[in-house]
């Protein structure tokens, strides 16, 4: 029992770091990224739809993206929410395609941005301990019940620490590489 409880503790921590790859490739750094984009939702005939489901997003430059929307109605939508997000981006409508430049990072925007990395590391890494709390009192309950030998349960406990430590590890590899990445200029 402790195998399985062990597996589905690592899918769970796998799940959280991979959000947090996600979430982190979402930050802007000064180049042209389409994962920017990844929570901006256009108001699409009343309903909130996410941008790269109403326009075909197209990186020409390293500093341009363009979205070319599927409906050409929907232009100014697009526009308006790509403004209402927190992006900093000023978009620009020439009737058929919407220009979105990346201007460069200024340092007080980095230092923002490097603030927001390391929130987002650390809730993930919260959510990695979360994890390994259920882990342990779920080993600790079939300890109590019977189930699992005292050693296994031990080993078991174990196992779990070595995986938050791993797991927690390689978020901080990542938020560090992102920081790294912000920095540049």
């Amino acid at each position: 029992m402790p195998k399985t409880m062990l597996a589905e503790t690592e899918k769970r921590m796998a799940a959280t770091l991979a959000d947090a790859r996600h979430k982190l490739a979402a930050v802007r750094t000064g180049r042209a990224s389409l994962a920017v984009f990844d929570g901006v939702l256009v108001d699409y005939y009343g309903t909130p739809t996410p941008l790269n489901q109403v326009a075909k997003l197209s990186i020409p430059e390293p500093t341009l993206i363009v979205a070319q929307p599927f409906d050409p109605s929907t232009l100014g939508a697009i526009e308006k929410a790509i403004l209402a997000s927190d992006l900093g981006l000023n978009p620009a409508n020439d009737g058929k395609l919407v220009r979105i430049p990346i201007p460069p990072l200024t340092e007080e925007r980095r230092k923002q941005l490097a603030k927001k990395v390391h929130g987002l590391g650390e809730e993930a890494k919260t959510a990695v301990r979360q994890i390994r709390r259920d882990a342990n009192e779920g080993i600790k309950a079939l300890e109590r019940e019977g189930k699992v030998a005292e050693d296994d349960a031990r080993r078991a406990l174990d196992d779990v620490q070595k995986k938050t430590d791993k797991f927690s590890a390689e978020i901080d590899a990542l938020c560090k590489n992102k920081e790294k990445e912000l920095m540049e200029v």
